[in-house]
C-alpha cells in the first residue's frame, strides 16, 4: 500500500513533561538465543517494508464491541480497538504523554485557561479537514451523550465553564480552578468528525460506516460481532508517523499458544509452564509486561472499628508473605505490591516507603500490644477462581499470627455490589489501572473524597487530605512529584489497605511478522497503543 510522507515523528515527540524516577525493576525484552538472528530478521522485515509487500498483522480476537466511542466494551481491548481508529489531542509513549492532534499548548490564568494549538493538514478518513471545531464539538456532544470512556472533569459543567474556537486551529477551555489532571483528561478524549455525528442523535446506535471516520493511522474495513473478527487498513492519508503495518486482523482461535506456534497469529500472552518452548526458539521475542494490573487487600475501617488501628493493620501487613504469593498463585509472573500503593513500575514510586518485610514474630508483638477487641475470626469476602486460591493462601500466612480468615467467594457482580453497600469485612479486589496518574490517591484515600466502591470509608489522615489535594493543584511536575512521594510515605506508614502482588507476564511475538511492539508509559499490553503500528524515530 502506498503511503504518502508525512511530518518527521521526531518533531512531533517533543514531550510536555520529563518524568523523573526510574522503576526498581527494568521491564525486561528478550530476544531469541541469538540476537544477531534477531537482528537479521528484522533487517528483512524492514526490507519487505521498503518493497511495498503488505505487512499483515494477525492478533487473537474476540467480539469488544463496535469500535466508536460509544459503542465498544469498556473492558478488554474495546477502548484500543477504537482508539486506533480516533485520534486524541495528545498521545502516550514510553515516558508520557506526547503531542498528537495538538502539536502544543499554553496554560495562562495559572491554570485556568489552556489554548490548544491544532496541527495543519490533518484530514478525517473522508478526506474532510479536522479542524478546532471538531474539538469543541466533540467536547460538547460528550457532555449531551457520555462516551463508554469518559473523565468526569470534562463533563463537568461547573469545572469545565468555557470551550471556545479562537481560530481553525486553536480551541480554548476555561476551567474553574487549577487541576493537575486537567491536561491528561483533555487530552485523552477522542475527537470525533462535527460533520458526521451532529446529525446523531443516539450515538450508542450508530453503527453504518460513517460512524467509525476517524482521523488515525487504521480505518475499519470489516467487523463480524458474531465471529468476533476485525480487519484494520492502513490510512493512506495519516498525518502522522508511518503506518508500518498494512492490514491488522483480529481472527478467532481456540488456543492462542497453539495459534501462535501454527503461525496464526503473530502475538499472543503467553502462560509461564510452556514460556520455554519460545525462549528456546529464535523465530520469537519475548517481552516481559509491566505490572498495572493487580489485587489489594481492602479493610472496612467503618464498621469494623478495631480496623481503624494502625498497628492492627500492620500487623497483616507484617504476615502476609507478598513474595510467596507471587510464587505461588502467579507462578512467579507478578511483583510484589508496594505499601505506598503505586505500581512498583509506576513512573512517580517511591522506592523508599516501608516494605514490612514477612515477619510473623513482629506481627504477633503489634497484636499483643493492642489495646482492641478482635473478632475470633474475619469474613474475607473473594470472587472466584485465582481469587478464592490468593483467599485461602492468606487465610494460612494470617493464621500464622493468630489472625483467623474466613473465605466467602461470591461471583464476581454479587462481590462488587457487597463492597458498594460496605457490606464485608474483609474484601480482595484484582483490577487495572495501577499505572495511570496519582490522582487515584486522593479519590481513594481521601475521606471526603471517596464512596464503598472507589474510596476508603472509615479511613482519615489530615496530612493525607493535604498533600492529596495539594497535588491535585499543583502545576509545576517537579513539584507535583515530590508531594506524590511524599504521600506514598504516608500511606505505606498507615496501610489503609494491602497491595498483594501485580501481575506482569510475557508477551511473545513472531518478529519476521512484526517488530514493532513497545509498552507505553502506564499500560501492559503493547497491542493496545497505536504507536506500537507506526514508525517510529
Amino acid at each position: 500500500m502506498k503511503k504518502t510522507p508525512v511530518l518527521s515523528f521526531f518533531l512531533i515527540m517533543l514531550l510536555f513533561l520529563i518524568l523523573a524516577g526510574c522503576a526498581p525493576q527494568e521491564i525486561e525484552q528478550k530476544a531469541g538465543p541469538d540476537a544477531k538472528d534477531t537482528k537479521a530478521v528484522e533487517t528483512r522485515t524492514e526490507e519487505r517494508i521498503a518493497k511495498a509487500e503488505p505487512v499483515v498483522v494477525r492478533l487473537e480476537g474476540g467480539d469488544w464491541g463496535y469500535p466508536t466511542p460509544f459503542a465498544h466494551y469498556s473492558r478488554g481491548p474495546g477502548s484500543a480497538l477504537m482508539r486506533y481508529i480516533f485520534d486524541s489531542l495528545l498521545e502516550r509513549d514510553e515516558k508520557g504523554y506526547i503531542p498528537w492532534l495538538a502539536e502544543r499548548w499554553e496554560i495562562f490564568d495559572e491554570g485556568k485557561r489552556y489554548v490548544f494549538h491544532i496541527r495543519p493538514g490533518v484530514k478525517w478518513q473522508d478526506g474532510q479537514p479536522l479542524t478546532a471545531r471538531d474539538v469543541a464539538f466533540s467536547f460538547n456532544y460528550y457532555r449531551e451523550h457520555p462516551p463508554v470512556w469518559k473523565d468526569d472533569l470534562v463533563l463537568d459543567k461547573d469545572y469545565l465553564l468555557d470551550i471556545s474556537v479562537l481560530s481553525d486551529r486553536q480551541v480554548e477551555f476555561v476551567v474553574s480552578e487549577a487541576r493537575a489532571t486537567f491536561l491528561e483528561a483533555a487530552g485523552r478524549v477522542s475527537i470525533i468528525p462535527e460533520h458526521i455525528w451532529t446529525k446523531v442523535d443516539k450515538p450508542d446506535e450508530f453503527s453504518g460506516p460513517e460512524a467509525v471516520i476517524g482521523s488515525g493511522p487504521l480505518r475499519l474495513v470489516d467487523y463480524s460481532k458474531e465471529h468476533g473478527t476485525y480487519r484494520y487498513e492502513a490510512y493512506g492519508e495519516f498525518w502522522g508517523p508511518r503506518v508500518r503495518v498494512d492490514v491488522l486482523e483480529f481472527v478467532p482461535v481456540s488456543d492462542p499458544v497453539l495459534a501462535l506456534e501454527k503461525g496464526e497469529i503473530d502475538l499472543a500472552s503467553i502462560p509461564a509452564d510452556v514460556l520455554h518452548r519460545f525462549k528456546e526458539n529464535p523465530a520469537y521475542t519475548v517481552m516481559e509486561n509491566p505490572g498495572f494490573w493487580g489485587y489489594r487487600l481492602r479493610f472496612n475501617m467503618q464498621k469494623l472499628p478495631e480496623f481503624q488501628n494502625r498497628d492492627l493493620r500492620r500487623a497483616f501487613a507484617y504476615t502476609i508473605n507478598r513474595e510467596e504469593l507471587v510464587e505461588k498463585i502467579a507462578r512467579g509472573e507478578a511483583i510484589p505490591g508496594n505499601p505506598g500503593i503505586l505500581s512498583p513500575h509506576h513512573r512517580w514510586y517511591n522506592p523508599q516507603v516501608p516494605q514490612y518485610e514477612h515477619n510473623s514474630e513482629k506481627a504477633r508483638e503489634l497484636l499483643a500490644g493492642l489495646n482492641a477487641n478482635l473478632k475470633p475470626a474475619y469474613e474475607l469476602l473473594v470472587g472466584g477462581d485465582r481469587e478464592v486460591r490468593i483467599g485461602e493462601l492468606l487465610k494460612e500466612q494470617l493464621s500464622q499470627a493468630g489472625i483467623e480468615l474466613r473465605v466467602t467467594s461470591v461471583d464476581m457482580k454479587t462481590r462488587d455490589a457487597r463492597i458498594a453497600e460496605g457490606n464485608y469485612q474483609l474484601v480482595l479486589v484484582g483490577h487495572g489501572g495501577w499505572g495511570q496518574d496519582p490522582d487515584y490517591l486522593r479519590t481513594r484515600f481521601v475521606g471526603a473524597e471517596g464512596d464503598w466502591f472507589s474510596g476508603t470509608p472509615g479511613y482519615a489522615n489530615p496530612e493525607v487530605d493535604r498533600l492529596a489535594q495539594e497535588q491535585l493543584k499543583e502545576t509545576n511536575e517537579s513539584r507535583r512529584k515530590e508531594l506524590i512521594f511524599r504521600l506514598q510515605q504516608l500511606l505505606a506508614e498507615d496501610v489503609p489497605e494491602i497491595p498483594l502482588f501485580l501481575t506482569t507476564g510475557h508477551t511473545v511475538f513472531r518478529h519476521e511478522s512484526y517488530d514493532g511492539w513497545m509498552h507505553v508509559f502506564d499500560h501492559h499490553a503493547p497491542t493496545h497503543n497505536k504507536l506500537s503500528y507506526l514508525e517510529r524515530e
